[in-house]
């Protein structure tokens, strides 16, 4: 339900307005100046805020400036009877919405209030939308027995509103398999937010996920909405939670259970309906054990567990996963790229510690260096498809560029299928200096 602030001095108008309003099922809060409505405005979030131009203690111009100070994505309508072109321009400069002069009739500004809630909605989808496109460009990838698996898991737990705990070594996809998630729930149309608890300083945590009031700390020059609020009604993505600060575990605790929590510097409570799924490459366990992470609140979110298996455990998959790598850089770089079978035999010898991550890595550099559409063993890394030739090299620099040097030859004499006079020209040196380095490796 929307809510609006309505601030004017005439007692007659804003009980008109008032009335109006209201009959259109809107919540709707009257003050009758500027200072009672700054105070409301502190306390609470509002669509928009409907407010005479001239008004004791605290104008409306005054009013509007600091709507746009403590909350900037709420919408103002200046109401005045006194309305002129520099006035009118003066006030949509600093942010107002709509200008409308009294007397007006009261169906011009449902209207109006209606027209700025639909922009509001165009806004909040735009959004949602923007978060749909990464998820259908982001999907799982997969058809062995340990996918297989946790697809039948998501799609059994996505329509419902459980929280879930994604777990599994760095690279595996929990986050794409959060997104999977979300865009299969009855909350797909809703925003997906997702933050990161490892990658930012403890000191601003807090402020991360619950939001501030203006003034709370310093640089707080404005009233924000935290990560929950932003989340309301859709999903919210606790990334790497085993990073979260001891003491607001026990605040993510409380609106797990209760749905509500109070911003940093505020008293106000403020109810959210958020799904919350959280993602961890650490054993909650273990930092249980250790005391770095709450009992109660790993029950809390373990209601439903999902592991993501490495990639070293489904190496079947490793053909369709390049496909899919692949086909991201069919447009950057005008080609429709497939792979050999040989690179997919050294692909699929590897172990990659790194997991599906580290391949997504290899195979956009494979296609920034391959000279055609097939990505063959050449175009991997030569450990990667000959892991015993660097066996016997040690650390000296001199024995390492050799073997880098002599494997860059025979890459490129392949490629010109064996003219000397191209591959020169392909290396940048002279054909001279091309055979000495030939002889010199017992290159035929």
């Amino acid at each position: 339900m929307a809510r609006i602030l309505l601030a004017e001095d005439d007692e007659i108008m804003r009980v008109s307005v008032y009335d109006k309003l209201k009959q259109f099922g809107w919540q709707v809060d009257e003050v009758e100046n500027g200072l009672e409505g700054v105070k409301l405005l502190e306390e609470n979030d509002y669509q928009l805020v409907i407010s005479d131009i001239r008004m004791p203690e605290l104008d409306g111009v005054k009013l509007l400036e600091k709507v746009k100070e403590i909350s900037p994505e709420t919408d103002v309508i200046i109401m005045t009877a006194y309305g002129s072109i520099d006035d009118a321009l003066d006030c949509l400069k600093r942010g107002a919405s709509e200008y409308i002069l009294k007397p007006f009739d009261m169906d011009d500004l449902i209207i109006r209030c209606n027209r700025i809630f639909d922009m509001q909605s165009v806004k909040a989808k735009c959004t949602t939308l923007e978060e749909n496109c990464i998820l259908r460009k982001s999907d799982l990838v997969g058809k062995s027995p340990a996918m297989e698996q946790v697809f039948s898991i998501i799609e059994q737990v996505a329509p419902t509103n459980a929280t879930i705990l994604i777990t599994g070594e760095s690279g595996t996809g929990k986050e794409l398999a959060a997104r999977s998630i979300h865009k299969r729930s009855l909350r797909k149309d809703k925003a997906f937010v997702s933050i990161n608890c490892a990658a930012i300083p403890e000191g601003l945590m807090e402020s991360e996920l619950f939001g501030h009031e203006q003034g709370s700390f310093t640089g707080a020059d404005r009233k924000r909405k935290g990560k929950f609020e932003l989340a309301d009604n859709g999903t919210l993505l606790l990334d790497e939670l085993g990073d979260l600060p001891g003491p607001l575990q026990a605040k993510l605790l409380r609106v797990l259970q209760e749905g509500s929590f109070e911003r940093v510097g505020g008293s106000k409570t403020i109810s959210v309906n958020v799904r919350v799924l959280a993602c961890t490459s650490k054993d909650l366990q273990t930092e249980v054990d250790e005391g770095r992470f709450r009992q109660d609140l790993l029950f809390r979110l373990k209601v439903i567990p999902i592991v993501m298996p490495a990639l070293r455990d489904h190496k079947e998959d490793i053909h369709d996963l390049c496909l899919h790598f692949l086909k991201e850089f069919t447009s950057p770089y005008n080609k429709a790229f497939s792979i050999a079978n040989e690179a997919l035999t050294c692909l699929e010898s590897y172990d990659f510690p790194g997991n599906a991550r580290e391949l997504h890595n290899l195979m956009e550099r494979a296609a920034v260096l391959s000279s055609g559409p097939v990505i063959g063993s050449d175009d991997l890394p030569t450990e990667l498809c000959k892991p015993d030739s660097h066996i016997h090299t040690g650390f000296k620099l001199a024995d390492n560029m050799a073997t880098a040097e002599r494997a860059c030859l025979q890459k490129a004499l392949n490629h010109c299928e064996g003219n000397r006079t191209k591959t020169a020209e392909l290396l940048g040196i002279s054909r001279k200096n091309l055979w000495e380095k030939l002889k010199n490796y017992g290159i035929s």
